[in-house]
């Protein structure tokens, strides 16, 4: 072991491109999955920050986003006599189309949701002022960060002045009543109101909805609801139906999104792309390195030194490497994320995806010093007669 270190501080200068190669891998994969992750939960906001336990929609619904409309009255009735639910409640979620008021249209989501302090729905994150605005027809309230996307940048100072920005969704005039942080969506802004003005939007049936939630006594008791709303005969009565716990539609939705859309599978990539280049540049260090020192070890072999003594020296400097790169991309990795942030997207970098890419990019450094292994075989104690 102090032999590899003092070889790797003598020749630091020729082992360096394989420590920044390795620390770039761990810091792409890192980042890179934290950038997913981080897509994934805007995905899910509506779900991640309801007191729902169960959610109940339509039939094969792909993701929170994707629903379809479904009856309301009996569904919410029947819930609600189920043990262990405490609360039932209708929600609407659907994609619409937001109408400029300079012209042209933006995609976005409408969240329709009860606006009272026991909602179980996402308008818990509305402050108490806001729900009360959202009371009235037609008011909406959108995400600060989405105003330029929405063509209504002098929001903020007409509502100073007591005023409303205007627009029109699905040809329904609108005005935003408030702003909120931290709802940002990928897809389109997430526009929230009332359901008496979702259901206006979106031209929908005093009794149609697209989602129920329940609220059980105990969150531990979400599965066993769903299991029974499965087995019951208003799974018969309404085969549309489809019933998930808050985690088991939470991650439905953000598979739908990693999946679907591709853009997971476009982050994966780029991530799998850097730790290639790690892997190459890695070994071709190390295989250089071991072939510069090739007279240090002919001697070590005229010495009596077993050849697997050396082959264990290079997988052991790997393992350095593969160390000090892992050092070196956790500050830079930090550093980067922060500076993600402040341009708007917020990578989500947990201690167990750091702990997950340090693991993957040490194994990468280890097997590319297992690669470099082929250049022991040309070194013999001979070539130090020539």
């Amino acid at each position: 072991m102090s032999y590899t270190l003092t070889t790797l501080w003598h020749d630091r200068q020729r082992y360096l491109p394989g420590i920044l190669a390795v620390a770039f891998s761990a810091l792409l994969i890192a980042l890179q999955c934290g950038l997913l992750f981080g897509l994934l939960s805007i995905s899910t906001i509506p779900i991640d920050r309801s007191d729902a336990d169960v959610w109940i929609g339509p039939q094969k619904v792909l993701s929170v986003d994707t629903g379809q409309p479904i009856s309301e009255s009996k569904l919410v009735s029947r819930v609600a006599g189920l043990p262990g639910v405490t609360h039932v409640e209708p929600y609407i979620q659907r994609f619409s189309f937001w109408e400029k008021p300079g012209g042209g249209t933006d995609l976005c989501i409408i969240v329709g949701c009860r606006l009272t302090e026991d909602s179980i729905g996402p308008s818990k994150v509305l402050p108490r002022e806001l729900r009360d605005r959202l009371t009235e027809e037609g008011a909406v309230v959108v995400d600060e960060s989405e105003l330029e996307r929405l063509d209504i940048q002098h929001a903020p100072a007409l509502l100073e002045q007591g005023r409303f920005a205007t627009a029109k969704i699905n040809g329904r005039p609108v005005r935003v009543v408030g702003l909120v942080k931290g709802m940002r969506s990928i897809a389109g802004p997430y526009i929230f109101c009332s359901l008496f003005t979702a259901r206006s939007i979106m031209k929908l049936g005093s009794d149609q909805t697209v989602y129920v939630l329940a609220k059980c006594d105990d969150p531990k008791h979400a599965s066993l609801v769903v299991e029974q709303l499965k087995s019951s005969p208003l799974q018969q009565e309404q085969p549309d139906m489809s019933v998930f716990t808050k985690d088991e539609f939470s991650y439905k939705s953000r598979m739908h999104w990693l999946l679907k859309t591709k853009g997971g599978l476009a982050l994966g990539y780029a991530a799998a792309l850097g730790l290639l280049v790690g892997l190459v540049v890695t070994s071709q260090t190390l295989y250089a390195a071991t072939m510069a020192s090739m007279r240090e070890y002919a001697i070590l072999l005229a010495l009596g030194i077993p050849r697997w003594r050396l082959r264990w020296t290079v997988v052991t400097q790997a393992f350095w490497i593969g160390i000090f790169g892992v050092i070196v991309s956790i500050p830079a990795t930090y550093f980067l994320g922060e500076l993600a942030t402040h341009l708007g997207v917020k990578p989500l970098l947990s201690a167990e995806l750091m702990a997950a890419a340090a693991v993957i990019t040490l194994g990468m450094a280890i097997f590319s010093g297992i690669i470099a292994l082929r250049s022991l075989k040309q070194i013999e104690p001979v070539n130090l007669l020539r």
